[in-house]
């Protein structure tokens, strides 16, 4: 059991992962386009669940705050080629080739499906990654150069994601975090995504909520997991992933002194 990332450059990448379900929870300082090759991925934000199988493809947005669970399935490991879509990269595109459509802040996770030209794109990747020489800066840059230019084609919109450049500005707290508090991201990050600093945040949520984050987000996702097995009739071992814990003995151990009995005693 492990996850296996194997490098052509920096910004592409072939990740395997060998075992049941690998969980990430991230917001992403580079928008990330994303060929699945084997195994399944959910991706959750808020409320909404999505999932990816074999031969999606998709792109993740910069500063898109989510929970992503990894599956293996049908006896293959979760297998994925990535790239990364960086700020420097795009701009440098843009200056040569103008957007025609202006930026607007993506707000969710774009799927291609299993678009033919999206496909040769990254297909063609794979013969790389069995290259043990250095690989050439040149082409990598071009790859990545053909990626833009293919997803334009694809999606004419893509623009107004690519080439929006802006970095997170002050938003509503409560709603924000009323939105997010099952992903489990450092304060640093939840400050920044909310275009605070660290200490900003601390004290514009203790005015917000009357009460520390780490208290708040605590309950928030004990009263989740709660629901998803007393609503739903799932099994605490299927629910305190999503809910934002980490190790399902603490999340037991901080369900049992929140509600005074074993996430495994909810009253039916």
């Amino acid at each position: 059991m492990g996850f296996e990332t194997k490098y052509i450059t920096p910004d592409i990448k072939l990740s395997e992962f060998k075992g049941k379900m690998y969980k990430a929870e991230a917001a992403f300082d580079f928008h990330i386009l994303v060929w699945f090759i084997a195994g399944e991925t959910t991706i959750i934000q808020g409320d909404s669940i999505r999932t990816f199988g074999a031969g999606d493809i998709f792109l993740i947005p910069r500063n898109y705050i989510a929970t992503f669970l990894n599956y293996s399935k049908e006896g293959q490991n979760h297998q994925s080629v990535t790239m990364h879509l960086t700020t420097e990269k795009l701009k440098e595109f843009y200056e040569k080739h103008p957007p025609v459509v202006l930026p607007h802040p993506p707000q969710k996770v774009i799927s291609f499906g299993r678009h033919p030209l999206l496909e040769s794109c990254l297909v063609s990747l794979k013969p790389y990654f069995e290259v043990h020489d250095a690989f050439p800066e040149n082409i990598a840059s071009l790859k990545i150069t053909e990626a833009i230019s293919v997803l334009r084609l694809v999606d004419p919109a893509i623009d107004g994601v690519l080439a929006n450049f802006e970095e997170p500005g002050k938003i509503d707290l409560a709603d924000f975090m009323e939105k997010h508090f099952a992903t489990n991201l450092p304060m640093e990050r939840f400050g920044y995504l909310t275009g605070r600093s660290l200490s900003t945040f601390h004290r514009d949520f203790k005015k917000t909520f009357h009460t520390t984050p780490q208290k708040w987000l605590t309950e928030k996702r004990l009263v989740l997991a709660h629901y998803l097995m007393k609503e739903k009739k799932r099994k605490p071992s299927d629910v305190y992933l999503e809910a934002g814990f980490e190790d399902l003995s603490h999340f037991s151990f901080a369900f049992k002194k929140h509600f005074g009995y074993p996430p495994t005693n909810v009253p039916a």
